[in-house]
């Protein structure tokens, strides 16, 4: 059983590895400007990947940096500089997947810690143990295990350590792999530019008749993927010996990414502490935009893992700002949604356990000017409050 599994979430941009951070990731990762599936995400150049390791460091936490596209040939001149630059900012992994640039780092950057990205569909302790003896030294198995193959994986190689996806979008193909986005839109989904086609309203069409695809009257869509959802299953996975938890979701937002990580942060350790998951935890993880939930393969063979319905569901929550700074109990704060003088809101906050009230009071700008109604987009704004504030937490509006 591993003692205390690692946290691992999702850093899109510097703002979202802060927040990460703030509210209990142990580890983040990230993408810098070239080589990684997340192209579209904001990523990292060089100076300000060296500053975000630097933060990480500094809190005692660890960065992990995705190079893992599909490689070819005409890559390899630019990783022969990119590699040795990753190092000498500080990384403390790379995510990779070809087994060609694995080779290739590990007599580039023989001393960086490489982690097995889950595009390398591993599924068993034979795979396993062959990429321990390539120099590996975490593997991100593939989504399509259960729960007793993942502890069978790490009772055979247990001195590998292992990384399993525990939260977010799922790919409709096996382990990520997908050409659609390659036939639909010219964008290589193996290599950083997903279109996400899958998540499109498919309809089918005769020559120049266009034919309506129902799953019912609402139409479909036909191969879009629920959302992985295991915080309730954290005490299988820890009893499964799994090292580090993923949270997915370079691409999402802060408040996003604030909310999931706290949420199993919370639960990790809940359990860890020889009680149960919160039910705050399971709550918090309604409050974002999701599909549907599923456990996917986690309990074994599963059939129910696409989401007919809609593309996108709303979450019960709605970002309102985000506090920039509290002194005492006055707070400023950034609007991100429309919010009244006199609303009382919910604080998302590392230092609470729950999430608390808070009554707006006494709402103005920077002038010291009354504002009834804050509706400037990210206008900065203080409030009183009776509850005590710190930097990074968020505030938020939950519907019924």
């Amino acid at each position: 059983m591993a003692a205390k599994p690692e946290l691992l979430a999702p850093a899109g941009n510097f703002a979202k590895l802060k927040t990460a951070l703030a509210f209990g990731a142990d580890a983040v990762y990230l993408g810098g400007k070239r080589f990684s599936l997340r192209s579209y995400a904001d990523n990292f150049d060089f100076d300000t990947l060296k500053e975000a390791v630097s933060v990480a460091h500094d809190a005692r936490k660890k960065v992990y940096v995705a190079v893992n596209i599909f490689c070819k040939d005409s890559d390899f001149a630019d990783l022969k500089e990119e590699l040795p630059r990753l190092h000498r900012a500080g990384v403390d992994a790379l995510i990779v997947s070809d087994p060609g640039l694995i080779a290739f780092a590990k007599e580039s950057v023989p001393d960086l810690a490489l982690h097995l990205s889950t595009q390398a569909n591993t599924l068993n302790s034979h795979a396993v143990r062959f990429w321990h003896r390539q120099g590996v030294e975490r593997v991100v198995l593939a989504r399509e295990l259960s729960a007793d193959q993942v502890k069978a994986i790490k009772d055979a190689v247990p001195e590998m350590e292992i990384e399993c996806f525990v939260h977010g979008a799922m790919c409709i193909s096996y382990s990520g792999r997908c050409l659609l986005s390659n036939y639909l839109a010219r964008r290589d989904a193996n290599r950083g530019e997903c279109v996400q086609a899958c998540r499109w309203h498919f309809r089918v069409s005769e020559g120049d008749n266009a034919l309506e695809l129902e799953e019912d009257a609402r139409g479909t869509y036909l191969l879009n993927s629920k959302d992985l959802n295991l915080i309730d299953r954290i005490p299988a996975l820890i009893e499964a010996g799994v090292d580090s938890f993923k949270i997915e979701g370079r691409m999402k937002s802060e408040y996003y990414v604030a909310t999931v990580t706290e949420a199993y942060r919370r639960a990790i350790d809940a359990v860890l502490g020889g009680g149960a998951v919160p039910k705050s935890s399971v709550e918090l993880l309604e409050n974002v935009t999701h599909r549907p939930y599923t456990h996917a393969y986690f309990d074994g063979d599963n059939a129910a893992t696409v989401s007919y319905d809609d593309s996108q569901q709303g979450g019960k929550g709605v970002f309102v700002a985000v506090v920039l700074g509290a002194e005492g109990k006055t707070a400023l704060v950034e609007m991100r949604n429309r919010f009244r003088d006199g609303e009382t809101l919910k604080v998302l906050s590392p230092q609470y356990s729950a999430d608390l009230d808070v009554t707006v009071r006494n709402l103005r700008d920077a002038e010291g000017t009354p504002v009834a109604d804050a509706k400037l987009v990210q206008q900065q704004l203080y409030f009183d409050s009776d509850l005590s504030l710190t930097k990074g937490d968020i505030l938020y509006r939950r519907s019924v």
